[in-house]
């Protein structure tokens, strides 16, 4: 069975750093697999949001616009793990974070795909 598990999500200040971690597991193989994966958010009272995007195979990536030029999605192929590296946080990056992965057809992907695995989720606390 499929299983992600997030990881490092702390309390933090405005403008440090923080990394996050997926690691996949029960079918979802990183190393010569074709999978979407993404990062999502969701704050308090606020609606779900994407935050980003890799593909297993391709490696293609994408980060929402709001995130772009502090945030990238990398992943490790022999640690069967994606990545989430948050710089220069702003309290409006304070929500839950979660892993998320739908199998590709592609080698690309999108926010807007039915993702239909999901990690527990990891919090992210920023303070001004």
């Amino acid at each position: 069975q499929v299983q992600l598990m997030e990881s490092g999500g702390v309390a933090v200040q405005a403008g440090g750093s923080l990394t996050l971690s997926c690691s996949a597991s029960g079918g979802i193989y990183i190393s010569g697999s074709r999978y979407c994966m993404a990062w999502f958010r969701q704050a308090p009272g606020k609606e779900r949001e994407g935050v980003g995007s890799i593909h297993t195979f391709s490696g293609q990536r994408h980060v929402t616009d709001s995130v772009k030029g502090r945030f990238t999605i990398s992943r490790d192929v022999a640690r069967n793990t994606m990545y989430l590296r948050m710089n220069d946080l702003e309290p409006g990056d304070t929500g839950m974070y979660y892993c998320a992965a739908v199998e590709s057809l592609g080698l690309a992907c999108s926010l807007r795909y039915e993702y239909n695995f999901w990690g527990q989720g990891t919090q992210v606390t920023v303070s001004s």
